[in-house]
């Protein structure tokens, strides 16, 4: 194991990076956290200059292009942040012979695996099962898990879906503004996810990271992290209100609409639940349940209810 055991994450500024940057890490590790005012990730020369800058055990490569409907007109950048820049940091790794975290999503896959109503793993997506993205996101984020995969022998790439926090931009923050003004609040029921904890997510990939830099034979490969349990984003906001109005906040009327009633230029998955079998095999890592983690996260963002 290397002498130092620092850890470079990238979209430091992010929901996840400054999860991240609260995980208590063991004894002797330290997150040296960056965004793109520290790294433009589309230049993959500094990608590369960076890793090589100090003696870094690991990296964790969180910083994405994330603007989904943006990138369908916005191709090479998206392709630039989400795809050569993960080859980067794979070869760059490579060559430190260090391990690289990869965050990637679940829009890789086309979302077209019917829902089952009940069942641990029953109608969610499998590591291996086949990825068909629907938009230049998903297939951007996909060319960022090829290239990963094969520019670097010890990796994990850890697909993830729906992440919120009492942090940055998310679909909690979303519904508290909203909410605060109108009595209904119009939400697409047909698409189908798990939501996951910022906080949740990087105590996962903290778990992994160490375990990838202090053995060397640790499982590589490709995993899934979401909380447990599956909703609709109209039952999760149902949810959400549920738990504000606990709390003494807005209460609005939620009224379920289908995809096809709020047009966006990119193509969501309909189903986005993904199966944990593989993490909790590699790494026992057990989700906990995602109406127990939207708890915590309002109880950050209003305090906890009475």
């Amino acid at each position: 194991m290397a002498d130092s055991k620092l850890i470079l994450v990238t979209g430091g500024g992010g929901q996840l990076g400054t999860e991240l940057q609260r995980v208590a890490w063991p004894a002797g590790y330290e997150v040296v956290a960056i965004d793109v005012a520290e790294l433009d990730l589309r230049d993959t020369t500094a990608i590369k200059a960076t890793v090589q800058s100090r003696p870094f055990a690991a990296v964790i490569s969180g910083g994405a292009y994330t603007a989904v409907d943006k990138a369908e007109s916005d191709v090479v950048t998206a392709w630039q942040v989400n795809a050569m820049a993960p080859a980067a940091f794979a070869e760059a790794c490579a060559a430190a012979d260090i391990p690289l975290v990869q965050v990637s999503t679940d829009y890789v896959f086309a979302g077209d695996k019917p829902v089952a109503s009940e069942g641990e793993a029953a109608g969610t997506w499998e590591v291996d099962d086949p990825v068909g993205p629907l938009s230049v996101y998903g297939a951007s984020k996909l060319g960022g898990e090829l290239a990963v995969a094969t520019g670097c022998k010890r990796y994990a790439i850890v697909r993830t879906a729906w992440v919120v926090s009492a942090h940055g931009a998310n679909f909690i923050k979303t519904m508290l503004r909203v909410g605060a003004d109108r009595p209904t609040v119009r939400v697409v029921d047909d698409q189908h996810g798990s939501p996951t904890s910022a906080a949740d997510l990087a105590a996962a990939l903290a778990t992994i990271t160490v375990r990838l830099i202090e053995d060397r034979d640790a499982p590589v490969g490709t995993f899934h992290f979401s909380n447990a349990g599956a909703v609709t984003w109209c039952g999760f906001a149902r949810e959400i209100f549920a738990q504000v109005g606990e709390r003494g906040g807005p209460s609005p009327t939620v009224e379920g609409i289908a995809t096809s009633e709020y047009p966006t230029p990119a193509r969501r998955p309909a189903n986005s639940l993904l199966s944990h079998r593989a993490i909790r095999a590699a790494y026992g890592i057990e989700p906990r349940a995602w109406k127990a983690a939207l708890t915590d996260i309002l109880d950050e963002l209003m305090g906890a209810h009475k």
